[in-house]
């Protein structure tokens, strides 16, 4: 399966902390807790189909322009969003320090 990431829906499901992009029968997602101002990022997860697609880093880009815009510091609890951040140095002042 072939996906250009760049045109994927994600999804902030609220009610599960996390955000999702959904492809046919597969479901990605990258959870979250919140405590406070503080928004946790606990776990990224995209079916061993999906990967290496740029899934992730979709998710992981619109989870942290949520961030920004509600203002909250980021704790990578996650791997995944730790080197994220690591790769993307305009999202290191959301990290909380």
């Amino acid at each position: 399966m072939n996906i250009d990431a760049e045109k994927l829906n994600v999804v902030h499901n609220v009610d599960a902390h996390r955000f999702e992009i959904e492809i046919d029968q597969y479901l990605s997602v990258l959870e979250y807790e919140m405590r406070g101002d503080q928004i946790i990022f606990y776990h990224t997860e995209v079916p061993p189909e999906l990967e290496g697609q740029g899934i992730a880093n979709r998710m992981a880009g619109a989870a942290l322009e949520y961030a920004r815009e509600k203002s909250f510091k980021v704790v990578p609890a996650c791997e995944f969003i730790h080197v994220y951040l690591r790769r993307h140095p305009e999202y290191k002042s959301l990290v909380r320090r």
